[in-house]
């Protein structure tokens, strides 16, 4: 069992940057994939990022390659998302999420994922 609780969300500007924070609980997190996803009102939830379990390998969402890094530290037992040059269109709520059982090729498939956060609201303004 983990437990997820994400922090770091908050308003920001167009172009600005956001660091968030994702909590795990348990003492087998090197053992998760860790991903995190956003929902924006109205929209499916969407898939961001995740990395592996020694964070040998990472994987983005075509939208944030290139502004958002993610990064986890096994012996804190936490994962981050570097936000960078944001846009109003990343405005949503950011989910972590866990995986101790991800396919090969399925990191961006939220149904792989078996331990969810309560989400953090990330909204950018123009």
């Amino acid at each position: 069992q983990v437990q997820l609780v994400e922090s770091g969300g908050r308003l920001v500007q167009a172009g600005g940057s956001l660091r968030l924070s994702c909590a795990a609980s348990g003492r087998t997190f090197s053992s998760y994939t860790m991903g995190w996803f956003r929902q924006a009102p109205g929209k499916e939830r969407d898939f961001v990022a995740a990395i592996s379990r020694s964070a040998g390998s990472t994987f983005y969402a075509d939208s944030v390659k290139g502004r958002f890094i993610i990064a986890r530290d096994n012996a804190k037992n936490m994962v981050y998302l570097q936000m960078n040059s944001l846009e109003p269109e990343d405005t949503a709520v950011y989910y972590c999420a866990a995986s101790y059982s991800l396919r090969y090729g399925l990191a961006s498939r939220g149904s792989e994922y078996n331990y969810w956060g309560q989400g953090t609201q990330v909204t950018v303004s123009s």
